[in-house]
């Protein structure tokens, strides 16, 4: 297996990567690199059969082959380097037919080999110019040893001499043949493989497109829905105070509902503005130790005087110095989100508890007495297909809320999870990791307990 392993690395060196190189010039690589071993072995066979000018010109062609990998392979220049090999190849077995017997000689069949090997890697705009001059080199030596037979001496003075050089030349032909089609077939199932990766992976994507684009319309129907209704209502109040002569009591009314309105739209964009900055750009989280009542107590404040203007108790019971891993401003927006839905679907007169317990996690519940969530609509609580509805006082939300709270949660390593019953009220759980400062805390707590 190793020395598998080293022959792959070794071919990847030697003809180049697929990230560097086509196809088309790794072939090319590979056939250089066995034309180069084929002329290595003739050139000292060639020699001692008795034929030192071939194995001369060989030695020559060799080198030349050398040099035009270099071009390709180092210098990166693939159609200059295949133009010199198609010059320097034809060249060199035209010198090698009148040197080593001409038709009787192993030469046409070395130049059957050569096209064969030429035109794998020529590009396509280059292969019949090629064709051509194959087929004319070949037809101009043999018309002229046909016409001047002397110009091709005998070059085999033993019937097995002759015997041997073109069992050796068949030999290279087949072994060339071999490799190269092995190497190009290796290659060709390399890139139908990498085509079908990349077509499935473009399937892929044109799905989760679709998925998203879906996601996208159904969004902006929900967006474009749900804050024609809450302006519509500012625009008609706007139009009461400026048509009618009002009362005070009357007024003063309607200015609670406006800032009533106006705060569940702001709250409706905040939500939009920051679900579409995750999709977009991505959410940088920032997990840091922080102390949760310090995190959330101007918050909680804020949310309990909101809760009070709807005749709403909301009160909360975090213990002090309870460290968790979290970024600030995620926690307090999903915690913010949570206790705003729970005033929203909360009668007057009825109660919200935010309660923070450690264990293995920091779980903080919003508990309320509000009017519960249907079970028909529980499955689709934390994604777009969840409906948006009014609160009891014909609040508006975008819907966006709570797939806010889990994403976000999940974000800083966190979970959510939510028990509620049609008329019974809600409890969202919101479990985050905590400070290991908790942890040992609570462990010098148990260990004083032991003692007394």
């Amino acid at each position: 297996m190793y020395f598998i392993s080293l022959l792959k690395r070794l071919q990847v060196k030697l003809t180049g990567s697929d990230a560097t190189f086509s196809l088309e010039a790794r072939i090319y690589h590979c056939i250089c690199i066995v034309a180069f071993i084929a002329l290595a072995y003739n050139v000292p066979f060639n020699y001692f059969v008795g034929l030192p000018k071939v194995a001369l010109v060989s030695l020559i062609v060799l080198i030349g082959f050398a040099c035009l990998y270099y071009v390709s392979r180092v210098r990166k220049n693939f159609t200059y380097s295949v133009i010199g090999m198609g010059i320097l190849g034809n060249v060199f077995f035209a010198i090698v037919y009148f040197l080593n017997s001409g038709i009787d000689g192993p030469t046409l069949i070395l130049f059957a080999l050569f096209f064969y090997l030429q035109t794998s890697t020529a590009p396509k705009n280059q292969q019949w110019a090629w064709l051509l001059v194959n087929i004319v080199t070949v037809a101009g030596v043999c018309i002229t040893e046909y016409y001047f037979p002397s110009l091709v001496p005998s070059t085999y003075p033993t019937l097995i001499s002759r015997f041997t050089d073109n069992v050796s030349a068949y030999m290279v032909v087949v072994v060339s043949v071999f490799f190269s089609l092995r190497y190009i077939r290796q290659n060709y199932e390399l890139e139908r493989k990498s085509a079908l990766n990349r077509a499935l992976d473009i399937e892929l994507k044109n799905i989760q497109l679709e998925l998203l684009n879906g996601e996208k319309n159904k969004l902006f129907s929900i967006v474009a829905h749900d804050l024609r209704s809450p302006l519509a209502s500012i625009q008609s109040y706007l139009e009461l105070l400026t048509a009618y002569p009002l009362t005070e009591p009357e007024k003063k009314e309607i200015e609670l509902k406006l800032l009533s309105l106006t705060k569940n739209t702001s709250n409706m964009m905040a939500n939009l503005l920051s679900w579409s900055k995750s999709q977009l750009d991505g959410v940088r989280v920032n997990v840091r130790p922080m102390d949760l009542l310090k995190t959330l107590r101007d918050m909680l404040k804020v949310e309990t005087s909101i809760a009070q203007e709807k005749g709403i108790s909301l009160t909360y019971h975090l213990n002090e110095n309870m460290f968790v891993l979290a970024d600030a401003d995620m926690l307090m927006l999903v915690v913010r989100n949570l206790i705003s839905n729970a005033i929203k679907f909360t009668p007057a007169g009825g109660n919200i508890q935010v309660l923070a317990a450690i264990d293995r996690d920091c779980t903080i519940t919003i508990v309320d007495s509000g009017e519960g969530i249907a079970e028909a609509d529980q499955k689709d609580v934390f994604s777009l297909e969840a409906k948006s509805t009014f609160g009891t006082n014909n609040e508006k939300g975008v819907g966006l809320g709570l797939i806010l709270c889990k994403e976000f949660t999940e974000l800083q390593n966190g979970t959510i999870s939510f028990v509620s019953a049609p008329g019974e009220g809600t409890s969202f759980m919101v479990s985050i990791p905590v400070f290991t400062q908790n942890r040992t805390a609570s462990s010098q707590q148990g260990e004083l307990s032991d003692q007394f």
